[in-house]
């Protein structure tokens, strides 16, 4: 029986184009999955992290905070054994501030005193003066005034100095902070030739580190 070859085509076709069609959707798949799977990871990656630091001002820092309050640059360098002194030396022009001005006020009120007694008959100061101020004369009143009216300003200029001197101590311990002094510190003699000279001799050799 024989069988019609224009019938039969169509099919032998479709044999020989399904492994074809098999082999391009295979293909086509595997690149969906692959497109697929980067952009997963892609989407999972972390983000690289940013390692650069930012460099630390300790000089800064420590000169902000002694400004701010006397110490405390100190305290941030780790220098405790200087409070005292810093204390001791700002408290100590602080004491004497306040002691120029209160005895500056005290002469101020007792020669306004004396004087309004003298000169206008008005009695109302002169019985506000402190008794220890009494038996001086008027002349005498006003020269010590003037005088610990001077010392009010030096007392003033002295805290003043103090506390810069304060900000700067801290300010060099901050820079000295991160000076590293490597402890293979060597000086040597050593002969050879000089370079610099272009002569042979002696040269002093400074080592520092390895």
């Amino acid at each position: 029986m024989l069988l019609n070859f224009r019938k039969i085509k169509p099919f032998i076709l479709i044999i020989f184009l399904l492994p074809a069609i098999q082999y391009c959707n295979a293909q086509n798949a595997d690149t969906v999955k692959t497109s697929t799977a980067s952009k997963k990871e892609k989407k999972k990656a972390p983000a690289p992290k940013d390692t650069t630091t930012k460099a630390i001002n300790y000089p800064k820092i420590a000169a902000t905070r002694s400004a701010i309050l006397p110490g405390l640059g100190q305290i941030y360098n780790k220098k405790y054994w200087k409070l005292p002194i810093v204390y001791g030396a700002i408290g100590t022009s602080g004491y004497v501030f306040v002691y120029n001005l209160k005895n500056y006020k005290e002469l101020k009120q007792a020669y306004v005193g004396k004087y309004n007694a003298r000169v206008f008959k008005d009695s109302t100061e002169y019985f506000k003066i402190k008794p220890n101020l009494l038996p001086l004369s008027e002349e005498s009143i006003r020269f010590n005034r003037d005088e610990f009216r001077k010392n009010v300003d030096y007392s003033v200029l002295f805290f003043i100095i103090l506390w810069g001197i304060n900000v700067v101590d801290a300010t060099v311990d901050a820079h000295l902070r991160t000076f590293d002094v490597s402890p293979d510190l060597s000086l040597q003699i050593k002969p050879g030739h000089s370079e610099l000279a272009g002569t042979n001799g002696l040269s002093l050799v400074l080592k520092i580190g390895k």
